[in-house]
């Protein structure tokens, strides 16, 4: 299979986990209200699914480095497919505390399936990684079209509500497996597995690999903080539930439609500036999201949340390429990975009590430090390689 085969069978299993994810997290808490005997723990399936990603997805790039690619996506899919067949018996049973169980399984499936982006740019030349990693991203306007309407569409198939919606997660992970049977993804090499490979500290304080981190652990913070509870304050402000479906449509769009052209932009401009675009088009939903609390105030912020969030996140990924060798590409990838994890869970449990004690703006207000922090840790690189840049010119002026 061609390298351009390959990123696109990747961008289909994006598409298939991004409607997953969409489907877990909605029908999560809808079907947690529905069993849990305490309405106030109604929530914890979707956290659960949550720490189920961080605490796998360190062990499963390790996994990856030495039965391959492949092997860990099947590996993940796998495990969705076991939890999705959890959650399917604990809702056919009323079982709140299984049901809990099975998406903590799941999440190993989301782990897993963070790492397409890298296997994309792994199958392509160096000149080709930005554009292989934002066109694996761009699979997910296929799970943002899908993962919403198979809800609505699954959500009765059945006699006992929300039955169904599993039952065709479960079928989907199917499908995930056999696309994975079908792409060529090479075993790792003799010298990623044993090669000559720093303490992980060592490479977690370089530069380029703190600001990759950094950027990354933003674009979802943000995103979670902010996005998670978009249609909880519409209702609080009196909006329409239909109003709210359309500004998460919408920001599904924002997240995955740019990344058609992210990776694009950053051959041609570098990632440190796509970055900066992405923190600026941050600024302007927070901008948004203060100014009204009209339907078209979230609308705007809700869109430019999820552009924001394909700047700053594709042009963190490719960034992170440049932190590791062969032999340290699991576990720098990793570490990235549950970093942002740990950080998507702290701002989800963050985000509602910020919003009930201090109200919308104050929750927009919040992200930036955050914001701030990035732009100036992505500015001081971009200075320090000029720099570098600079005085490495120099050098043969000076020798003559």
């Amino acid at each position: 299979m061609s390298a351009k085969r390959n990123v696109a069978a990747l961008a289909v299993c994006q598409g298939l986990l991004v409607t997953n994810n969409i489907a877990v997290i909605s029908i999560g808490s809808l079907a947690g209200y529905m069993l849990a005997a305490n309405k106030a723990l109604s929530t914890l399936p979707a956290t659960a699914y949550i720490a189920g990603g961080a605490l796998s997805t360190y062990p499963i790039s390790l996994f990856m480095k030495r039965h391959g690619r492949r092997a860990g996506f099947t590996l993940g899919a796998a495990a969705g497919l076991l939890g999705a067949l959890i959650c399917t018996f604990a809702v056919a049973a009323g079982d709140f505390a299984l049901f809990c169980l099975g998406t903590f399984i799941a999440g190993a499936y989301t782990a897993s399936g963070g790492y397409y982006r890298f296997a994309a740019a792994d199958a392509v030349g160096m000149g080709f990684k930005s554009r292989a990693i934002s066109l694996v991203l761009a699979g997910g306007i296929l799970g943002g079209i899908l993962g919403p309407e198979s809800s609505k569409l699954t959500k009765d198939w059945l006699p006992v509500t929300f039955l169904g919606s599993y039952a065709a997660l479960m079928a989907l992970a199917l499908v995930v497996i056999a696309i994975l049977r079908l792409v060529d993804l090479p075993m790792p090499s003799e010298h990623e597995r044993s090669g000559p490979s720093r303490p992980l500290p060592a490479i977690v304080r370089q530069p380029v690999f703190a600001v990759a981190c950094l950027g990354a652990v933003t674009a979802y913070a943000v995103m979670n903080l902010l996005m998670g509870v978009t249609p909880l304050a519409m209702q609080m402000c009196a909006l329409p539930y239909a109003s709210a479906a359309l500004v998460i449509e919408w920001h599904i769009i924002g997240m995955f439609a740019p990344a058609l052209i992210a990776g694009s932009l950053v051959h041609r401009f570098g990632a440190l500036r796509v970055m900066s675009a992405g923190l600026l088009t941050y600024l302007a939903c927070v901008l948004a999201a203060v100014t009204g609390q009209s339907v078209l105030h979230f609308w705007m912020s809700g869109t430019l949340l999820g552009i924001g969030w394909c700047l700053l996140y594709v042009g963190a990924t490719t960034l992170l390429t440049d932190a590791y060798a062969p032999a340290e590409k699991a576990k720098t990838q990793g570490i990235n990975d549950t970093l942002v994890f740990v950080v998507m869970a702290t701002s989800n449990a963050l985000s509602g009590a910020i919003l009930y004690r201090y109200g919308w703006n104050a929750l927009n207000y919040s992200a930036l430090p955050l914001l701030l922090a990035t732009a100036i840790a992505v500015a001081w690189l971009a200075l320090a390689r000029r720099t570098l840049r600079a005085n490495t010119a120099r050098v043969p002026t000076i020798l003559e």
